[in-house]
């Protein structure tokens, strides 16, 4: 099986080969099992980490227990954005929600590189950040103003743009507990895009077999965030992801692996 490689995240991908050559070295491999957390929220981050083929979604959980996705992270970006920004923490959690890998890099090696001279790691970064603010307020904006049957398509369809391919393994409970609404009404949108032969899902696997028709009854939410995603983070345009996501190219990489199992209660 061929090992999962950091330039298939697509901020590493877009550093320029000086600055790879700085921070592959340093990177640690992580598989990761579904349900697993990255950090709580409010204590300081010890890592940062790069998605490669699953989606980490950042979530803040009420004192009765619900829960709301904020943003949702895949091969795109990068989790630890409060490090960046020298915040530390964060109020939200990171929970992860398809099983796969990430690339970790220990907060002071990653501070040791915003500090270089050239400032290139800084600069995509502030970029990344623009376009993950816009996702989090267009995210706000969906929540109060549209439907569950427009909703769902705009989430999938931001799930595969962060996943290798269109396919989610994901139960109906886990997205209602991201976009915070009841389960039976993720059930009954979801029976109705499988009725129009957009989806197919079985046992907790959902795939895309009509992606057109999927972004045609979404809202206009999900292509804010597609164009300014664009805008700022050109080098990785949607028009281009394929190619990234099929990078194989690299040499292999000498990464400690490291396995994660589920910490949650899902």
């Amino acid at each position: 099986m061929t090992q999962p490689l950091p330039m298939q995240n697509r901020l590493l991908n877009s550093l320029p080969q000086e600055v790879q050559s700085r921070l592959i070295p340093k990177l640690e491999m992580m598989s990761l099992a579904q349900g697993s957390l990255l950090h709580e929220a409010t204590v300081n981050l010890a890592y940062v980490y790069f998605p490669i083929d699953n989606i980490v979604s950042l979530l803040h959980v009420l004192e009765n227990g619900t829960t709301t996705e904020v943003a949702i992270i895949g091969n795109e970006g990068m989790i630890g954005v409060s490090v960046f920004m020298s915040g530390h923490n964060t109020p939200s959690q990171a929970l992860v929600l398809t099983t796969g890998t990430v690339y970790r890099l220990s907060t002071q090696q990653f501070k040791d590189e915003l500090n270089q001279p050239d400032a290139i790691l800084r600069m995509l970064l502030l970029r990344y950040c623009q376009a993950l603010i816009t996702q989090m307020a267009q995210t706000v904006v969906c929540n109060c103003h549209h439907t569950i049957d427009q909703q769902l398509p705009r989430w999938l369809l931001m799930a595969a743009d962060r996943l290798p391919k269109n396919d989610i393994s994901m139960t109906h409970e886990l997205i209602a507990n991201m976009l915070g609404v009841r389960r039976e009404g993720i059930t009954a949108a979801a029976h109705n895009l499988k009725d129009m032969g957009v989806i197919e899902y079985h046992r907790g696997h959902i795939k895309i077999v009509d992606r057109l028709r999927l972004e045609k009854l979404s809202c206009e939410c999900y292509f804010v965030v597609r164009r300014e995603t664009d805008r700022l983070l050109p080098c990785y345009s949607h028009q281009q992801a394929d190619a990234i996501k099929t990078t194989t190219s690299k040499a292999p990489l000498h990464s400690q692996a490291i396995h994660a199992t589920s910490t949650s209660k899902a």
